[in-house]
């Protein structure tokens, strides 16, 4: 879903003027109401309708405002969304990401919303994390809706049948927990690995376990000493239990799985363990060869010293700079951001929750969701970190780190080597 963003031209312009009509916060002299302009990023149709329904719901309590969302195809909504922005036309209110904050703010196109929210009483209501992510430096140019997070998905039956009290906390526990419940000739594996697409994130989650009291949160590929977590000796120690993972706990066909295999090989019950987002919970739950009594999800899984590095994802509703209906657009975004539509929008998208009461909602504080409120409940532990995904060379990086974890995993390169070369690789990117 990272995409680099593109320069405007003048028919991009016109195209996006098109789709959003005219300029934001227009009045409409007949009856008197705002009419602010709305636009998704991240659009599908089941969020399309759910954001619809919350709309509906803020124009009843507001009816002398009224919202017209614009939602343009996932693949080009950013580029669209920059484009609207740079225009200072058609948009009021908008959806901003990790990914694209900076590009945004450092513009000038959002609007800093700190004085508007100064006293605004939502604060108290929100998690640590959300009001930590709703500050951009000294700036507020979007809350939160919600975060996207690692967790360890298991089999509790097999777990129990193997005569282990509960599931992995660590990575070890996750070897040697793997490593037993692997049986080949059954057709019955341990760890969804991931060996394919994009497989360098699941790699870079243990080298950060590993390294977690030694990162820079700001940018979790360093170490607080400027170095890159690869260098670091604890770094080896976790390549090398990851390549044990591998080896001893995984199917060998997962030497090319991705994000799909890796769902799939859970979800038909071949493997036991997966470590992904939460988002796979709808997916889990539709299948039909294990049953809701039968897995589960855990916190993420610690290093050595007892603590993860979560690489926190989140997007989140900010303001045009541009817009004239600013005083309305804020009240949207208050809206959106407490209460039962706050709620309503990370439960129907599988999304981790902004709010506090959601620890005392049975939604998340039982079942598959709980593993995300402990972690939310527990930052010490479970750190929230900042990986440089936003960096121009990010897609020749996933490009260079998936070619060569394929050849240590096939027996072609030494973990040692993938260190250094992922070491020398940062290094002289983030000199350059």
């Amino acid at each position: 879903m990272k995409k680099k963003l593109t320069a405007i031209t003048a028919l991009g312009v016109a195209a996006v003027l098109a789709l959003s009509g005219c300029g934001g916060g227009s009045k409409d002299a007949a009856d008197g109401k705002v009419t602010l302009k709305m636009v998704e990023s991240l659009t599908n149709p089941t969020r399309t309708e759910t954001l619809k329904t919350l709309l509906a719901g803020f124009e009843k309590e507001n009816p002398n405002i009224k919202v017209d969302l614009i939602s343009p195809p996932t693949d080009s909504a950013d580029q669209k969304i920059q484009q609207m922005l740079q225009s200072g036309k058609g948009v009021d209110v908008v959806e901003a990401r990790d990914i694209t904050i900076g590009s945004f703010g450092a513009n000038n196109w959002l609007y800093d919303m700190s004085a508007d929210l100064k006293d605004w009483n939502g604060w108290a209501d929100l998690t640590d994390n959300a009001v930590k992510y709703s500050k951009q430096g000294d700036k507020t140019y979007f809350i939160p809706y919600g975060f996207y997070g690692l967790s360890l998905f298991y089999r509790t039956d097999l777990v129990k049948d193997a005569g282990f009290s509960g599931p992995p906390a660590s990575w070890t526990d996750l070897l040697e927990q793997s490593e037993k419940l692997n049986q080949p000739d059954a057709n019955k594996f341990g760890y969804a690995f991931r060996g394919g697409t994009n497989a360098n994130s699941n790699a870079v989650a243990i080298i950060e376990a590993y390294t977690a009291d030694q990162v820079d949160v700001e940018n979790a590929f360093l170490l607080k000493d400027g170095k890159t977590i690869f260098s670091a000796p604890e770094a080896q120690t976790a390549m090398d239990d990851y390549l044990e993972l591998f080896k001893k706990g995984s199917p060998p066909s997962s030497v090319a799985w991705g994000y799909p295999e890796m769902v799939q090989g859970f979800s038909n019950g071949s493997t036991s363990f997966l470590l992904q987002d939460p988002e796979v919970i709808a997916t889990i739950k539709e299948s039909t060869s294990i049953k809701e009594d039968q897995w589960s999800v855990a916190p993420l899984l610690v290093g050595p010293t007892g603590k993860a590095i979560q690489p926190v994802g989140t997007a989140g509703w900010g303001i045009a700079q541009a817009s004239t209906a600013k005083p309305e657009a804020i009240k949207l975004v208050k809206y959106l951001s407490q209460g039962e539509p706050a709620t309503t929008f990370t439960k129907e998208n599988s999304l981790v929750p902004i709010l506090k009461s959601a620890a005392k909602d049975p939604f998340y504080s039982e079942g598959p969701w709980a593993a995300y409120v402990k972690m939310n409940e527990q930052p010490e532990t479970y750190i929230s970190a900042v990986q440089p995904r936003t960096v121009s060379w990010w897609t020749e990086w996933i490009a260079k780190s998936d070619g060569e974890l394929q050849r240590v995993i096939t027996g072609k390169m030494t973990t040692k080597d993938l260190l250094a070369s992922w070491d020398k690789f940062w290094t002289e990117k983030m000199a350059g």
